[in-house]
């Protein structure tokens, strides 16, 4: 018999998401797939903060003298571009 037992977590939320959750079939189900794709899609370097920390922001300066942020015309995407040694 496993011993793993599944931790409960609550969170507010305003009016119109209780009553958007509300109305799923499966409630916990859709939250946890919606968790699990925001955290596989945070920012690697601010983890989801929206906030670089004065580390962070040091290292992103050295990082920055040798890539840019460049938007792709396609897919209206914004990505890094390595400039050091001529590749890209």
């Amino acid at each position: 018999m496993s011993s793993h037992k599944d931790e409960v977590i609550t969170f507010k939320a305003e009016a119109s998401l209780a009553k958007a959750i509300r109305n799923l079939p499966n409630r916990s189900a859709f939250i946890r797939a919606a968790i699990l794709s925001a955290l596989d899609h945070a920012c690697p370097l601010c983890q989801g903060t929206g906030i670089m920390t004065p580390e962070q922001k040091r290292h992103w300066d050295a990082f920055s003298k040798t890539h840019q942020i460049d938007h792709c015309g396609e897919c209206d995407a914004v990505y890094l571009v390595c400039s050091s040694k001529g590749t890209n």
